[in-house]
């Protein structure tokens, strides 16, 4: 296994992360077309993860309003106006490449919402990754019957997750 680094993701990176998404989360499909509209959205917050092996994961972030998680597999068409979190849509990283990477991810879009004002970050955590992201400052949140609702589209085990930056 070779270092990795965090590096910008760029259009050209697409099929790499779409192929990824496709492995990585087979029960959880998403068109090619919208993980691109979320690179053009905010491509702040969209990275891949190098190696020598090429691109070995991806991170995809967004602004977005607490609560109000985006349905899987969906176009976003815009962003809010009135973002209060950033939303960690995926982070997707082969099993060989793992260990430390997604704290390395989190600090990135961390320093980015601090640098937009924005004093939350948000994710579903999916497939029962609940004790990663509360090992990097994650907190369970309760879900009202909506939220819910909405979180059964991402399949069984999920949890809708904040990190106040606030309280870091």
């Amino acid at each position: 296994m070779s270092k990795t680094h965090w590096r910008p993701a760029h259009t050209c990176d697409l099929p790499a992360i779409s192929a990824l998404a496709a492995r990585i989360h087979p029960a959880l499909p998403e068109r090619a077309e919208v993980l691109a509209e979320k690179m053009r959205l905010y491509p702040a917050g969209c990275r891949v993860l190098g190696a020598d092996e090429g691109i070995v994961g991806y991170g995809l972030t967004h602004p977005w309003m607490q609560y109000r998680i985006p349905p899987l597999d969906s176009f976003l068409h815009e962003l809010p106006d009135r973002a209060d979190c950033l939303h960690l849509h995926d982070l997707a990283v082969l099993s060989g490449f793992r260990g430390g990477v997604a704290r390395d991810y989190v600090a990135e879009i961390e320093r980015l919402a601090r640098a937009s004002h924005i004093a939350t970050l948000a994710l579903v955590s999916v497939y029962a990754t609940r004790p990663l992201w509360e090992r990097v400052g994650f907190r369970a949140v309760t879900a009202d019957a909506e939220l819910r609702t909405k979180l059964e589209s991402y399949g069984e085990g999920t949890t809708y997750m904040l990190r106040d930056l606030a309280a870091t």
